[in-house]
């Protein structure tokens, strides 16, 4: 649960966070020692910045955005909506068919099985989702009127994370647009600018343009933004054909209290605007390898309008299958417009940590399985090949990165080892 007073701060690797319930600095599987021990081997001052980081994240204060929250509650008593992520009650459940009396051939006997195990199977997933749904709402209206901190710990790569699991801001499209700071600063000079470009960016729409260009369109239908936030439910409903319509709301919502005030520049804003890295692990290494190509690629680098480096890898490997498609090579000419950004995204994002040929196969597999237009019985060459194209792909890409990874296992085999040694020194010497 979220803290009603602000977190203890981190000192030490074993101290910090909650009053009363110990909470680790560190998230690992249970019975993992080897993060612990070299935690607690770490000289104080090394932690130092690590704690100082966790302590900022969590002295934050927060507080529940309540217009937003009454129009969930409303719509998931009213059946709920899976357009905009609301789960629906079990109520509409598919209806588990009962078997009529009277012979059946064996193949009405698996027709009928089968319709219901899918029938069982969807409604114990409406379960799931909506007792999901209804605790995270339980929480927002317990504190609706109240304000709340989330203390934070980390992983083994130092990614940060609030320690309260279902009620945070890095949640769903639905929690996050409950969330405001509870602390409000005045807008400036800039402020509206940057909610409009934070709207349009919530919307989905726009994503290849300039940030003048997004300004420019939210100007443009600022109609539908204000009739958004006056009527969400009675009017054009603009905002639920976003990719997240809960934040769209949220954020049409401020933007039109801030327009109408008086001077927006001294408007005080209570609202978070979410901002994501592109390929962080990516941007990491083209960093430490001075890679200027593949930092231009991850949004390193200024640029006019945002660089998609899953875009571009697809792009990559689409040439190189135009390529072996003129060698008349079957799996190439098979992919012929299957390879978009969805099918590489999870495996160039995962190949900065460590993911392997197979892995990244598997991966791909999942994606060619969801298209129904794909030929099925192609799926395990084609997997094989794209993931072989994708690593070649990044090689040409981000060429410093990849030197970089290239040296990590060594120098990883040279700090088991040390480990190793450090490890069975401290025990002959106990």
């Amino acid at each position: 649960m979220p803290m009603r007073c602000p977190p203890l701060p981190w000192t030490s690797s074993r101290f910090g966070a909650y009053l009363l319930s110990p909470a680790k600095l560190m998230r690992c599987n249970e019975g993992a020692v080897q993060h612990q021990l070299l935690l607690d081997k770490s000289a104080p001052g090394h932690l130092f910045p690590v704690l100082d980081s966790l302590n900022q994240l969590g002295i934050c204060a927060w507080q529940v955005n309540q217009p937003i929250l009454d129009l969930i509650v409303s719509i998931f008593n009213d059946k709920g909506s899976d357009k905009l992520d609301i789960p629906p009650p079990l109520s509409e459940a598919p209806v588990v068919p009962v078997q009529t009396p009277g012979e059946l051939s064996s193949w009405d006997k698996l027709s009928f099985q089968k319709e219901q195990s899918r029938c069982r199977k969807k409604a114990a997933e409406m379960y799931s989702l909506r007792m999901d749904a209804l605790y995270k709402l339980s929480i927002a209206n317990h504190l609706r009127d109240q304000i709340f901190w989330f203390p934070h710990n980390m992983d083994f790569r130092g990614r940060t994370y609030p320690c309260p699991p279902y009620f945070n801001h890095l949640g769903s499209d639905v929690t996050r647009a409950l969330l405001l700071f509870a602390e409000g600063r005045p807008l400036g000079p800039n402020g509206l600018d940057w909610l409009k470009i934070h709207l349009i960016n919530l919307t989905g729409l726009k994503k290849r343009g300039s940030l003048q260009e997004r300004k420019q369109y939210a100007d443009e239908i600022m109609d539908d933004i204000m009739d958004s936030a006056d009527r969400p439910l009675t009017g054009r409903k603009w905002w639920m054909e976003a990719d997240e319509p809960w934040q769209t709301l949220a954020c049409c919502m401020e933007v039109t209290r801030a327009s109408r005030s008086a001077d927006p520049t001294k408007y005080i804003s209570h609202f978070p605007v979410h901002q994501d890295g592109s390929c962080n692990g990516l941007q990491h290494y083209a960093a430490l390898g001075r890679d200027e190509i593949g930092a231009r690629s991850v949004n390193l680098m200024p640029c006019e309008t945002p660089q998609d480096v899953y875009s571009g890898v697809a792009q990559q490997v689409e040439e190189f299958r135009k390529i072996d498609a003129k060698k008349g090579i079957k799996v190439a000419q098979v992919l012929d417009g299957f390879i978009g950004r969805k099918v590489v995204k999870q495996t160039v994002m995962t190949v900065v940590y460590g993911v392997t040929r197979y892995g990244g196969r598997l991966q791909i597999e999942k994606r060619l399985r969801e298209m129904d237009s794909f030929p099925q019985k192609y799926v395990w060459e084609a997997s094989h090949y794209l993931v072989q194209q994708v690593f070649n792909s990044l090689k040409e890409m981000f060429s410093g990165t990849r030197s970089i990874q290239v040296t990590s296992p060594l120098n990883s085999v040279k700090h088991c080892r040390f480990f190793l040694r450090s490890t069975v020194f401290h025990k002959e010497t106990r």
